[in-house]
């Protein structure tokens, strides 16, 4: 019997077929090996040890599915062979069984990337949320009273003490203490904000929508590019709560521009006995010399210079889990404990073992510097970057002698909404295979296990060694040496 495709999806015609040898109204479709067929092969009894059989079941009928589309497409043989179905049924099964949620190896040079998960927790941080998940704890347990306690008794003195707030309050992302916040605060009544600040960042999160949402009435004030003190203060009234600075994250006003400084801002809410709430964004929790960060705002001076609310991230340059943090005046935290919504935005158990151990090295910034990884890779040196870039290009051109590789500058960057404007320099190892396009490589990588995300730039694919750990290279070259030379 020919292997040639059943053409046009038809039924062959014609006292018998040339191609599929069937008689006239034969089907051939009808010749396809039963479920139950495959499952008494050798392979198909093997299948049935790996899986439970429901799955498998479930697997060949969709490989057997497949295979009647590709017919009536003219996109397959017939007939197709026992074994090429089972094995077909065997790779879809164990792509089922992945996680889909799992480890990928960054490339990018995107230190904080958001779609990667952000930051990557230091070792201290990992051994705490596994001693906690793998236990009970002391979450909401006075172990002194024996009573029953507050989950935030475990990061809320830590972050005093870092910071000089008076109280703190940690929910389980930033947005979240922002709403929070505000529906504490500010609730039907006027905030004022300048119109340049009027963000949205990643997830089409926008302060005008999760104000309105928080119940607080907005009030815009300045242009896009120019917001003058004078502006603020012509727009208070007596229906006015709160005075509201958003720090732009993840853009920069250049050229013909002027802005009210936090300070200016805090003193104007004085005069006029208003609060003033800063939403500091990434959370650059204490000035650690960072020369690219000099725009940036340190969460702890903002505190210090009178601000009674601060909001940040504990995800982004914290270098900690995803959690909102809020530091303020004890009056106002203490009615956000008490907001019923506090309890719909907490954290959980494990973010909060994770963030503990995270701030407690900030008490040595040398120590947070080197065992934060967000910190490791933002100050790693030139040197150190170019001796990563050696070592993996020596290890691929071993793995996979045919590939053009070079080395290329060019800049990462901090990701996350910090720094749009600051690149920080690297020394990319730039890739071209002989058969494939950059394209196309970055795809076979990406369907790699554990996948690898690299960027493509002027049709080589780039591994930026800032993002990636030395541990990570030979997975790389193991998977570059298993993508098959025709």
């Amino acid at each position: 019997m020919s292997k040639k495709a059943v053409q046009g999806g038809q039924p062959p015609k014609g006292p018998a077929d040339e191609n599929t040898g069937h008689a006239q109204g034969e089907n051939p479709w009808r010749q396809l090996p039963a479920v139950s067929s495959l499952l008494n092969t050798e392979r198909g009894r093997v299948l049935l040890q790996e899986f439970p059989r429901p799955l498998v079941v479930a697997a060949i009928r969709q490989v057997l599915e497949e295979i009647r589309q590709g017919l009536r497409a003219g996109e397959e043989t017939f007939p197709p062979p026992d074994t090429n179905i089972l094995e077909r049924a065997t790779a879809l099964l164990r792509r089922q069984q992945q996680r889909s949620l799992r480890r990928v190896i960054n490339a990018t040079g995107i230190i904080i990337h958001t779609n990667l998960g952000r930051s990557s927790l230091a070792e201290e941080a990992r051994q705490a949320l596994l001693e906690v998940a793998g236990s009970y704890s002391n979450l909401e347990y006075d172990l002194e009273s024996a009573e029953r306690g507050s989950r935030q008794v475990h990061v809320e003195k830590l972050l005093c003490q870092l910071t000089g707030a008076e109280a703190a309050l940690v929910v389980n992302n930033n947005a979240a203490a922002v709403l929070l916040a505000l529906q504490t605060v500010a609730p039907g009544r006027e905030v004022i904000v300048s119109r340049g600040q009027l963000v949205e960042i990643g997830g089409s999160f926008r302060i005008p929508e999760v104000m309105a949402a928080s119940g607080a009435i907005l009030v815009e004030v300045g242009t896009t590019n120019k917001t003058k003190l004078a502006d603020y203060s012509r727009a208070i009234n007596d229906r006015t709560a709160l005075l509201l600075m958003v720090h732009p994250s993840n853009y920069r006003l250049v050229g013909f521009t002027a802005s009210v400084s936090l300070e200016e801002l805090i003193s104007l809410g004085r005069e006029r006995q208003l609060p003033v709430m800063f939403d500091a964004g990434s959370g650059y929790l204490l000035d650690l010399g960072v020369e690219a960060l000099a725009c940036e705002p340190v969460v702890q001076k903002a505190v210090q210079s009178g601000a009674d609310l601060v909001t940040f991230s504990g995800d982004k340059l914290l270098g900690g889990p995803q959690a909102g943090i809020i530091l303020g005046r004890r009056q106002f935290i203490a009615r956000m404990r008490s907001n019923p919504l506090a309890r719909a935005l907490r954290i959980d158990k494990l973010s909060l073992a994770a963030l503990e151990a995270t701030l407690r090295l900030y008490f040595d910034p040398l120590t947070a510097k080197t065992r934060i990884p967000t910190w490791r890779r933002l100050v790693i040196p030139r040197e150190e970057i170019e001796r990563r870039a050696k070592a993996l290009t020596e290890l691929l051109r071993s793995a996979q002698p045919q590939l053009t590789i070079s080395l290329q500058p060019q800049e990462s960057l901090s990701g996350g909404g910090s720094l749009p404007e600051e690149g920080l320099p690297t020394l990319a190892v730039a890739i071209r295979h002989p058969q494939l396009s950059a394209q196309g490589l970055a795809r076979h990588l990406r369907q790699n296990d554990p996948p690898i995300i690299t960027r493509v730039a002027q049709q080589h694919v780039l591994l930026d060694p800032r993002t990636m750990d030395t541990e990570e290279f030979p997975l790389i070259a193991a998977a570059l040496a298993r993508i098959s030379l025709g």
